[in-house]
């Protein structure tokens, strides 16, 4: 099948290269001719394992081009995915104005039937404002199916391969057959394809998002009332991880959710529901949690130096949101970092992919470690944010060796408190206690 995908960021890029992996001829088109020219030699601009490889293998078997002629795309494509940001305006709400300017472009170009498929993340109705755009402007037959994505970044090309569903939102006959010819590849395991209506799906992708973010605030939340009356919360999730009603995943405590996906998505719900006159009162005690919960750390390392850390070296291991990208939107490190310089501390980080995320976000007011190792010579503190497996167990004699002091804050529970204790480190957990 001909497909055209609209939009180079994690989702169109992951999705040009799956579709084109499994024998589509793919044309992903940007309006940005540096990024297209850099794709062109594969070059990848975002930290997504694996997609290089498949960006290099189908694009050598000439499966899948780049370009930024949106028209041209479009005329030599059957199905048209529109995969374009959706940022946060100032109210919280989704910014539909990439999205409504692709439709129009798309409804101008077109020279026949088109399925055009919004991957986007977008409020619900947007699916009925795209086709009234494209009504008004063209008279060829077309359909607006709604196509959430559900990719979790750093496994974003597992989960776009292997999906655990798809969800198609479709009021067409037509347009449903043909996605389900599409999809069928990455289904043989038999995982669903759930056919819905256009509203429904649009919501699904909101509601998904919502309910992890509300697990992780609720963790965080309980971990932090753990830490007050003495309960250990690693015991506490085994305990609750065992109902088989509760399961095990999204139950880690630590330092908030972000990234471009959680703290948006929860915003944008959040104004869908006040626009329709509703609160939702759930998610709104959501995002207070994660936005005070991203600054636990900076407050105990700086309650631990009795509110005195001017002149201070702390060090900060792991800036990107999550392991396994160079992500930094809305990562609890930003905040962390601002408050620790707020109050006088000196920062050097290390992060194995987002060093150049970081120095776009804080220039040269922080120092950026060549190594883990390096971050932490001569620290008073290290604060560890984000989980990547090189954390997990490090040489702690050669950290003690080269840090000038021995507290460690673990923000993500990686650490046996005995363990450190047994090296000579003060240990400051989530929801565990001090050692």
């Amino acid at each position: 099948m001909r497909l055209a995908v609209v939009g180079t960021g994690y989702v169109g890029l992951v999705a040009g290269v799956g579709f084109a992996e499994s024998g589509n001829d793919v044309i992903c088109v940007d309006k940005i001719p540096e990024k297209v020219e850099k794709l062109k030699k594969g070059e990848v601009p975002i930290f997504e394992p694996g997609v290089d490889d498949l960006l290099a293998r189908n694009t050598a078997e000439g499966r899948l081009t780049f370009t930024t002629d949106l028209k041209g795309a479009v005329k030599e494509s059957y199905v048209i995915f529109v995969a374009v940001g959706t940022p946060p305006g100032e109210d919280g709400s989704a910014d539909l104005s990439h999205v409504l300017n692709v439709a129009e472009s798309i409804a101008r170009a077109m020279d026949g039937y088109r399925v055009i498929v919004l991957k986007s993340t977008v409020p619900v109705g947007t699916n009925e404002k795209v086709r009234s755009l494209i009504q008004s402007i063209t008279q060829h037959p077309f359909d607006v199916v709604s196509n959430p994505e559900f990719l979790k970044e750093g496994a974003a090309l597992n989960d776009f391969m292997k999906p655990d569903r798809i969800v198609i939102g479709s009021s067409s006959e037509r347009a449903k057959q043909i996605l389900a010819e599409l999809y069928a590849p990455f289904v043989r395991t038999m995982n669903p394809i759930l056919f819905m209506d256009e509203r429904s799906a649009e919501m699904t992708k909101y509601a998904c998002n919502a309910m992890l973010a509300t697990r992780i605030s609720f963790m965080n939340d309980l971990a932090n009332l753990c830490d007050l009356v003495g309960a250990d919360v690693q015991l506490v999730r085994m305990g609750m991880g065992t109902d088989p009603r509760i399961g095990h995943r999204f139950l880690f405590p630590g330092v908030g959710y972000g990234g471009s996906c959680f703290p948006k998505d929860v915003m944008a719900l959040m104004r869908t529901a006040s626009d329709s006159g509703y609160n939702l009162r759930v998610l709104e005690a959501v995002h207070r949690v994660n936005e005070d919960q991203k600054s636990l750390m900076a407050r105990k390392c700086i309650a631990h130096f009795l509110g005195d850390v001017k002149g201070r070296k702390v060090a900060v291991w792991g800036l990107a949101f999550k392991p396994n990208t160079d992500d930094m939107r809305e990562a609890p490190a930003a905040r962390l970092i601002r408050d620790l310089l707020d109050a006088g501390a000196s920062v050097c980080a290390y992060d194995p992919a987002a060093t150049d995320a970081a120095r776009a976000i804080f220039g040269e007011t922080i120092e950026y470690g060549q190594s883990a190792y390096a971050a932490v010579e001569n620290a008073e503190a290290l604060i560890v944010v984000t989980e990547w497996n090189e954390f997990r167990t490090p040489d702690f004699p050669r950290i003690r060796r080269l840090m000038k002091g021995n507290v460690i804050f673990d923000g993500r529970n990686l650490y046996s408190p005995d363990r450190m204790k047994e090296h000579g480190f003060r240990l400051f957990t989530v929801g565990r206690g001090v050692v």
